[in-house]
């Protein structure tokens, strides 16, 4: 399958496009009143950042960093170390101008803050590369042929601290909403047969314990899940890093194994799918940008692993997301819907699953652009 072509063969300018703003967005958007949580006390909300990327010739660009809670300091990465470095520069030349950034910052590494700064402003930049070219993402990274038009999701429930009854609560809502494929961030047994039993046997259940074993703990762990015929058991090892650790998981052979949301650089990626650590990866744009995300891919297809994009979002990094898979996905890909009720979402409901199916936005760029409204009204705050 062939990866995206460059930016500038796209595009119908042929003339430098300079950078001359970038804008971020801290938001804090509240629970709403129907979201199953593990108690009494709601949590303040779901933190998240947005960028916006401008440039002298008009066009504007939005991206999403991987930030939650961390979304405040992100955003100051952005305005003082990362942003003033891709200002000034050419927009049409989006992967040289990454490389060059990366590599000014190498001393931060390839993961956290400054990384996914990086990642959120490339995001945008191709958002400004689909506007400008006057064509869909999806469109871009798709050298010939015919991307899909609508993709399957499943719900990704947030943690409910081990709560089987609150866990049962959400499950139920995913299933009568019409999704038939359910992913937990659960640790606890207890909660995961409840969830199995409330599901039943028709609905493809997926278990995700956030790196929180040793490998001796998620080995006993993945025998006890093995009864419960899961999809898969996602990044289960502390740290998510230890390939070696996931290669000895998966040659035990109790459940599927998925990592990738936390690998930070193709030679990883390669290094999961070399030694058959994986049955599914999972690059995620808003850590790693649309660039390198795009190259797993034919990596994945390669190694017959099924790619899940990490999609944990719901901003631009659950869109170029939506428009790699559309593009480059491998046979049995889903996207990853956070599904949570929330007071408001940024796109509203533009983006939104029905019967468990996402369409895939068909306007130029990421197809749509997020309510200044919500924006407004949601700025991170640390009041509960």
């Amino acid at each position: 399958m062939t990866a995206y072509p460059r930016a500038e063969a796209t595009m119908r300018r042929s003339t430098r496009m300079t950078i001359t703003k970038i804008d971020a967005f801290a938001l804090r958007i509240p629970f709403g009143t129907e979201a199953a949580l593990p108690g009494l006390v709601r949590p303040p909300g779901v933190g998240s950042l947005l960028v916006r990327v401008t440039t002298g010739e008009g066009y504007v660009g939005w991206g999403e960093a991987s930030a939650f809670e961390a979304a405040p300091l992100t955003s100051r990465v952005i305005k003082f170390l990362v942003g003033p470095m891709f200002s000034g520069r050419d927009a049409t030349r989006i992967e040289p101008l990454v490389r060059s950034v990366r590599r000014k910052l190498q001393v931060f590494g390839r993961s956290r803050s400054v990384s996914y700064a990086i990642a959120a402003i490339e995001i945008a930049l191709w958002d400004i590369a689909g506007k400008a070219a006057g064509l869909p993402l999806h469109r871009l990274l798709r050298a010939t042929g015919d991307s899909e038009t609508e993709l399957p999701c499943y719900a990704s429930l947030d943690p409910y601290d081990g709560n089987p009854a609150a866990v049962l609560a959400g499950v139920r809502q995913a299933i009568d909403a019409g999704f038939t494929a359910i992913k937990l961030h659960e640790r606890e047994l207890t909660a995961v047969r409840a969830a199995r039993r409330g599901a039943g046997p028709g609905i493809e259940l997926m278990v995700d314990p956030e790196h929180a074993w040793t490998l001796p703990a998620a080995t006993a762990n993945a025998r006890a899940f093995a009864e419960l015929n899961l999809k898969w058991l996602e990044e289960p090892l502390s740290p998510p890093q230890d390939y070696r650790g996931l290669v000895q998981l998966h040659s035990a052979g109790h459940v599927p194994l998925a990592a990738g949301e936390n690998v930070p650089t193709m030679r990883d990626f390669g290094r999961l799918m070399d030694t058959r650590a994986v049955d599914f990866v999972q690059p995620s744009p808003a850590r790693i940008g649309v660039a390198e995300a795009s190259r797993v891919f034919p990596l994945a297809a390669a190694h017959d692993v099924t790619v899940m994009p990490h999609s944990f979002y719901h901003g631009p990094g659950l869109l170029s997301a939506i428009h790699l898979t559309a593009a480059l996905g491998t046979p049995g890909s889903m996207i990853e819907w956070r599904y949570t009720d929330l007071a408001a979402h940024v796109y509203g409901d533009a983006v939104r699953p029905k019967n468990g199916r996402i369409q895939v936005p068909q306007g130029p760029g990421l197809g749509v652009d997020p309510d200044p409204e919500v924006i407004r009204a949601f700025p991170y705050t640390y009041e509960a």
